[in-house]
């Protein structure tokens, strides 16, 4: 396993839509390792590929409690097949867009379809913070982020100050160079 840098806003590869996983195997249950051990390093509860730079259709998460035992889900080719109209607001953050978060509105309840990491067919239903975080990383392998459920205002003052942050990194970076 290895940790990998995290892809951050304005990246493009974060607008993109990830590829279908054709089959499961070592190279993707390595990507799966690989994001298990960058999202708990983050620190974080969700990873989805394209964050690692990975254009493909796999997400982690792990919601447990730091005082309990780790209980990890790696998710390949994700679909949610049902969702609840109830509603619920979780303040939501992105390791993408790190420092920021925003309440942000989503169904309550969702059954998603997906294989594991052996590719057998399995199904959860999840509620609560799992079901926002689940729905937060199938987001990402739309090339949807959590700031665009927020007013036009609000994402396009967060998405400026990450640009400009981008543009005076890059700059830095050329002048040391």
């Amino acid at each position: 396993m290895s940790k990998r840098p995290i892809l951050v806003l304005p990246d493009p590869v974060l607008r993109k839509v990830a590829d279908p996983v054709d089959s499961v195997d070592d190279r993707v249950r390595t990507l799966i390792d690989d994001m298990l051990e960058t999202m708990y390093a983050a620190p974080g509860i969700g990873l989805a590929a394209p964050q690692v730079g990975a254009l493909e259709r796999v997400l982690v998460c792990d919601v447990s409690h730091n005082d309990e035992e780790k209980r990890p889900l790696a998710l390949v080719n994700p679909e949610i097949t049902w969702q609840s109209e109830e509603m619920s607001v979780h303040n939501e953050g992105c390791l993408s867009i790190p420092e920021y978060y925003e309440e942000v509105e989503r169904p309550a309840q969702v059954s998603i379809r997906y294989l594991d990491r052996e590719g057998r067919t399995q199904v959860i239903d999840a509620d609560g913070i799992l079901a926002t975080c689940l729905q937060h990383e199938i987001d990402h392998l739309n090339g949807v982020l959590f700031i665009d459920y927020l007013s036009r205002l609000k994402r396009d003052r967060i998405t400026k100050k990450f640009a400009k942050q981008a543009r005076y990194a890059d700059s830095k970076s050329k002048i040391l160079a």
